[in-house]
């Protein structure tokens, strides 16, 4: 298959069927949005001036007071905390994370915990679960904010989770007793009806990351009311640098060209037709079921694969493959054999299950992949 640059350098390449992951190094950028983020890398430019400048573009696309290109939203999201607990007060922004005198609690439902809200405690932010294992209501919600109370976070991938009170209820309290949210939708960019609307729901502050966008890895957006997007710019590296405040956030820089690819991948990602795109899914997991059609002991069904949640009906973007026993094999076996070739080939496990993610693969992929997958299920004799 050739030498690749990971190969000259003595790492693996990986043939991606799992999808947007960090650890696979997010996204492959479209022709477009990698010749703006070269053309940005070919000259210099104030990155103050950038930040701003971006920032009102992404605002004007999503409908929204203010915006900011962030590096992800794991730093968008200790950088927000970082905001609310000091206020956006450089002397206090500088001092972090003693947070001696400020409002420290982020207020989270029980839940509602998950594994990034772990980010938010950087900037010496304490986190307060509300409710127990059972749930959360309106009543604890309301009655957990006081004075010491920074802000509420909620990870909208569990908006509606039973038991926890709903992002608009949440919201409603908070703008009660004067209190901000923090929302993290970080993958949750699709349907664009979705994005527009977290984006827009009246939350404070709302993260989304880059790299679902088919942007850069290290590459987020924070959007929503000004005083809080400014408040984060001001603990952000750029203030660093010209301000008179050494704050929290001088290791949560940016390149330039990460700047203007989150926003071309923006851009893009809007104007985008995304029939078209799962149409093109829908063909390569087509292409995968001719390839394994007939193995005995496998159970092929297309469907789509949400990241966090069981896999759903449409729109396509996966093949998941069922192993029975009579293979011989399992599920789990068939995944690492794969994963020690090189190039290696990442696929998930479910229980009996192969799930392969076609939005990763680059054209011709979808053959490799399903072909590794027939040998290692029907092996070669002779």
């Amino acid at each position: 298959m050739g030498t690749s640059i990971f190969d000259e350098l003595g790492a693996k390449a990986v043939i991606n069927a799992r999808g947007a992951y960090s650890m696979l190094g997010g996204s492959v950028f479209s022709p477009g949005v990698w010749a703006a983020m070269e053309a940005a890398a070919r000259s210099y430019v104030d990155m103050a001036d950038l930040l701003d400048a971006s920032g009102r573009v992404m605002a004007g696309l999503l409908g929204t007071e203010a915006a900011l290109a962030t590096p992800g939203v794991a730093a968008a999201l200790a950088l927000a905390s970082a905001a609310f607990v000091a206020e956006g007060d450089g002397p206090k922004l500088e001092r972090l994370p003693d947070v001696s005198g400020m409002k420290t609690d982020i207020v989270i439902q029980r839940r509602h915990r998950y594994r990034y809200d772990r980010t938010l405690r950087l900037s010496g932010a304490r986190l307060v679960d509300v409710g127990d294992e059972d749930g959360t209501s309106a009543d604890q919600l309301a009655a957990a904010l006081g004075p010491r109370t920074a802000a509420i976070c909620v990870p909208a991938h569990l908006d509606g989770e039973p038991g926890t009170v709903s992002l608009a209820d949440v919201i409603g309290i908070a703008q009660r007793r004067g209190v901000p949210v923090l929302v993290d939708a970080a993958y949750l960019v699709y349907p664009i009806e979705r994005l527009l609307g977290l984006a827009r729901c009246g939350a404070d502050i709302v993260c989304f990351s880059a790299k679902y966008m088919g942007g850069p890895n290290a590459g987020g957006i924070v959007c929503g009311r000004k005083t809080w997007v400014d408040a984060i710019s001001c603990a952000g590296f750029a203030s660093f640098e010209l301000g008179q405040h050494r704050v929290f956030g001088r290791p949560y820089k940016l390149d330039r060209h990460t700047v203007v690819g989150v926003v071309a991948a923006l851009q893009e990602w809007l104007e985008m037709d995304h029939d078209a795109r799962h149409d093109r899914y829908a063909g390569k997991v087509r292409v995968m079921i001719r390839a394994l059609g007939g193995i005995p002991g496998i159970e092929l069904t297309p469907c789509r694969f949400p990241l966090e949640d069981t896999p759903l009906p449409e729109p396509i973007n996966c093949l998941q493959v069922r192993i029975t026993p009579v293979t011989g094999t399992t599920a789990r076996q068939v995944s690492d054999g794969l994963w020690a070739l090189n190039p290696a080939i990442a696929l998930h496990v479910r229980d009996d299950a192969l799930l392969a993610v076609v939005e990763t693969l680059a054209d011709g992929e979808e053959e490799i992949v399903a072909g590794r997958i027939r040998d290692a299920l029907v092996p070669r004799r002779g």
